[in-house]
């Protein structure tokens, strides 16, 4: 292989892999996982480790998870992806978490809280009195987020308002990545897109909102140091040569929320190419140079470095309504799920808002609930599958159609995720609703690819990124078209009906 040639992404073994590595971590919703890179991001062979865990769900909005537990989870499973590989031999160490985390910590670094999730609503509360007392237009376009239960500001005046004696004893607000980083290796830093994903993030200062900041009671300096992502520390504790041998000298990139790492995971990287996600939770974004003058009031733009910003917008409930259907009312083989998914879209199928842990883009209704109309005593389980289909993707067409309007260049929706591959019929009623091609790309693990490939731009740009092979693009039907555009004007009208 020339220095210049670019590979297949697909596993490789030790002996084939191209230095520099890098080693990638993981945290989803639903798992902790590492993986060894080499120079191409190519995943080397038997090198992978997954260690599962389920956030802690309650009917009062309660999504958190142990963050101790976590940073136990990642350090079992990076000792297995680094056994017997040569010391000082990983030149870097990359690290994704789902977004929006918060961990309180005391003086001596130990956690006082869970790791609160995305998901987590119930400052549904004080997103309210904040809605009274901020102009919401003002704050979305400082930060670029909207206020909502899954950003940092309801949260943070949640806490104040219910438990302003634990807020007393916390010395710093840190992220799940930031936590674990810490804890492993003695690391204080917050990526830009960590802070940018809080809501906390002034775009255009790139400081930290001082608005937001006093109206919820905390400092800038309970906050680490924000750090762009082409600036690794390496200044560790000594106790990782120690335990890791394979980490000695590596550099320590912070930790980024998923929805970036996803970008780069699927080469989704250029404002001509978005990326449709498509797990847990789901989202599109796009990356931009910049950031956007003006924000439409349904899309979030976070600043991910000095000079990008990632637009776009993130559903709560995709696998989540799967898995819900699945373990409640309707549990079908694969088989007859893909068929229900498969089939050409039918009338007397029920309307879904499938807003089982509240709703993100467009509207932002941090404590809507799932609403299910139209069902009949002929309703099958089939008919269920469907109309939760329509509803998640009618949610992304609502947020597809703003994204279009602030980057007129896209050309290219490329999808990834585990549901784009346990449930591949779901794609084609995407493509009908966004009435635009979705190409699914053939790769593993695309958020920890991404952290990997983001680290070796860095510590190899000489290197090119593997090549990830896609499949034909999934195109509708544009006899359906009529079908779903009534489809969206039914879910809008009972979306404005209920949640107004």
């Amino acid at each position: 292989m020339t220095a210049t040639s670019v590979p297949q992404a697909r596993s490789v073994p030790l002996p084939e892999a191209v230095t520099p590595f890098v080693v990638a971590i993981d945290i989803g919703s639903g798992s902790t996982r590492c993986c060894l890179y080499d120079a191409h991001a190519r995943p080397i062979k038997s090198r992978t480790h997954t260690a599962e865990h389920r956030f802690t769900e309650r009917a009062d909005g309660t999504a958190e998870i142990d963050a101790d537990q976590v940073a136990r989870e990642v350090a079992a499973v990076l000792t297995a992806a680094v056994a017997g590989i040569e010391p000082g031999a990983i030149a870097g160490v990359a690290m994704d978490t789902f977004a929006s985390s918060l961990v309180c910590v005391d003086a001596a670094g130990d956690a006082l809280t869970p790791c609160f999730s995305y998901a987590d609503a119930r400052s549904a509360g004080a997103l309210a009195r904040l809605r009274d007392r901020l102009d919401e237009a003002e704050v979305h376009q400082r930060t670029g987020t909207r206020l909502h239960t899954s950003y940092h500001p309801a949260r943070l005046l949640w806490l104040r308002e219910t438990h302003p004696e634990l807020l007393a004893r916390t010395a710093a607000l840190v992220s799940l990545g930031e936590y674990v980083y810490a804890r492993l290796a003695g690391i204080t830093g917050a990526a830009t897109s960590t802070m940018a994903w809080a809501g906390l993030l002034n775009r255009h200062t790139g400081a930290l909102d001082e608005e937001l900041l006093s109206v919820t009671g905390v400092r800038a300096g309970q906050f680490a140091p924000i750090i762009d992502p082409d600036r690794p520390i390496t200044a560790v504790s000594p106790r990782v040569a120690r335990r890791w041998p394979a980490l000695a000298g590596a550099a320590w990139f912070p930790a980024i929320p998923d929805g970036l790492a996803s970008n780069f995971g699927v080469g989704a990287h250029d404002p001509a190419t978005a990326a449709l996600s498509a797990a847990t939770s789901g989202a599109i974004r796009v990356v931009v140079a910049g950031t956007p003058a003006v924000l439409p009031p349904g899309l979030w733009a976070y600043s991910v470095s000095r000079s990008q910003s990632i637009v776009g917008g993130a559903l709560n409930d995709v696998g989540r309504a799967m898995l819900w259907l699945q373990d409640t009312v309707a549990p079908l083989t694969a088989a007859q799920i893909n068929a229900a998914l498969m089939s050409p879209a039918r009338p007397n199928v029920p309307l879904v808002l499938p807003f089982l842990t509240g709703e993100r883009a467009t509207g932002w209704a941090g404590n809507a609930r799932a609403v299910i109309t139209g069902v009949s005593s002929s309703t099958t389980p089939s008919d269920l599958w469907r109309g939760t289909a329509e509803g998640v993707a009618v949610s992304y067409a609502r947020v597809f159609a703003e994204l279009r309007r602030v980057d007129p260049a896209l050309r290219t929706v490329i999808a990834s995720g585990g549901v784009t591959g346990h449930y591949p019929g779901l794609m084609r009623v995407v493509a009908h609703a966004l009435g635009f091609p979705v190409r699914v790309v053939d790769v593993k693990r695309v958020t920890m690819r991404g952290a990997a490939v983001l680290a070796l731009s860095v510590l190899a740009p000489d290197r090119p990124a593997a090549v990830i092979p896609t499949g034909d693009p999934i195109v509708g039907d544009p006899a359906e078209a009529p079908y779903y555009a009534e489809l969206l004007a039914r879910f809008s009208a009972l979306y404005d009906a209920v949640i107004g």
